[in-house]
């Protein structure tokens, strides 16, 4: 036989309210309600304390604060929830990562079996050393560029092959899978499970990371895990898997916990989801809709195409409206009567040009002929001329003996100079020209 008895604490007798009424067996056991109410009652004694920790999650329902506080030194932790009474009374810009102390009076919740602590005030000891770490590692990665928009590698429009890392048969697997297949069927994973909490996340995660970025069918890696506490996200802050999902060639997407979940993996993933669902969604298109956008494409190109064929076929109408098309005859009769007053026109002008340049030669061959020593010659005249051509104009030109040619109209004559003068003293007289 089994007797429950509840733990003593030494030194101390047990209450008595705090002892079953009687002893429980496999024939005889006692009921969760009053195994419950006997919990309750002997933690009822317990008093309040001051609490000194880290807020590690900060969950606001019903007006109601439900979270959890860890230690600075270890990786011990305690849920606490704090009433919305209580709420109005403390700070407005407590959250995650606070430093703070507490004072806490412990609960047990008979109808759940839930043990928590209950806040009746809280006050900020200053920064948590967590928050601080992950602030300064921010400022590093940020300084460095590992959180610029131009450093991110864009998402393929539709993935072939898409790398998944999260947890083995875990919910965030599932609603990867599901609602990508939903969207596109024919979508393929490549899925490695790694552990997405405790010492073995950070390796196993990078390990698979390396893994499917050396693979040349995947075009775009999902790590992926459902909601969480921050302290069960912390190696999706890791500097190390930061690091190692900057320096991959594949485009990462982080999704990570819920909206209000915020590791510093979704500033350095080249793409942040807010949940496992919402990565699957923007990652892949929705083949319904892409099939809508198709038909209205073609639906925009067959209207285009017959408002164009339209718009030519009045064009061609119009065009073969017009007079010079439909009796292209009359154009050709009107421009031959054109063509006939330019040709005639033409043969006028060439014909007043000859008539006025035969005109102009007559008057400049009456001219030449006019000036010309020929006509001299023709009237009787002679010119005497050395042998040399040189004419004669002086007497004195050619000494008795010269060899003189005289040149008339028709032909020339030799003959060779006398040199007597007439007995008169005086040259011999010039023969009388005609006019």
């Amino acid at each position: 036989m089994t007797t429950f008895r509840p733990e003593v604490v030494p030194g101390q007798a047990p209450p008595a309210d705090s002892v079953p009424p009687r002893e429980s067996s496999p024939d005889a056991p006692t009921s969760v309600a009053r195994l419950n109410d006997t919990i309750r009652g002997f933690i009822d004694k317990w008093g309040s304390v001051w609490v000194e920790g880290e807020i590690t999650s900060w969950n606001l329902r019903g007006g109601n604060v439900f979270g959890r506080l860890k230690d600075l030194a270890t990786d011990a932790t305690i849920s606490f929830r704090l009433w919305s009474k209580t709420l109005q009374r403390l700070p407005d810009d407590l959250k995650p990562g606070d430093h703070v102390v507490a004072c806490v009076k412990a609960d047990y919740f008979v109808k759940a079996g839930d043990f928590s602590f209950t806040v009746s005030a809280m006050r900020h000891m200053g920064l948590g050393d967590q928050l601080e770490r992950l602030e300064r590692l921010r400022a590093q990665l940020r300084a460095e560029g590992l959180f610029d928009p131009a450093r991110k590698r864009g998402i393929p429009f539709l993935p072939h092959c898409i790398g998944l890392i999260t947890g083995e048969r875990s919910d965030a697997e599932k609603d990867v899978h599901r609602n990508a297949e939903l969207r596109w069927p024919q979508v393929r994973f490549r899925t490695i499970h790694a552990a997405v909490q405790g010492d073995r996340c950070v390796p196993e995660t990078i390990g698979a990371l390396k893994a499917l970025d050396a693979d040349p069918e995947v075009d775009v890696i999902v790590i992926a895990r459902g909601g969480g506490d921050p302290q069960t996200l912390l190696g999706f802050s890791d500097e190390r898997l930061l690091r190692a999902v900057a320096a991959a060639s594949t485009p990462v997407v982080s999704a990570i916990g819920h909206e209000n979940d915020h590791p510093l993996l979704d500033d350095v993933a080249d793409l942040r989801a807010s949940t496992p669902t919402d990565a699957a969604k923007r990652i892949v298109p929705d083949v319904g809709e892409q099939r809508a956008i198709v038909q209205q494409l073609r639906s925009r190109l067959t209207t285009r195409l017959t408002q164009r064929v339209s718009h030519d076929i009045a064009q061609l109408e119009q065009l073969r409206s017009r007079p010079s098309l439909r009796e292209p005859e009359s154009l050709l009769e009107r421009r031959t009567q054109e063509v006939w007053l330019l040709s005639s026109r033409g043969r006028d002008t060439v014909e007043r040009r000859n008539d006025r340049e035969g005109r102009r030669i007559v008057e400049l061959r009456a001219s030449l002929r006019a000036l010309s020593p020929g006509a001299t010659l023709a009237r009787g005249y002679a010119i005497a001329h050395l042998g040399d051509g040189v004419i004669l104009r002086d007497a004195a030109q050619a000494p008795a003996g010269t060899a003189v040619v005289v040149t008339v109209d028709r032909g020339s004559i030799a003959t060779v100079s006398r040199g007597e003068l007439a007995e008169s003293g005086g040259p011999p007289a010039a023969p009388r020209l005609e006019p």
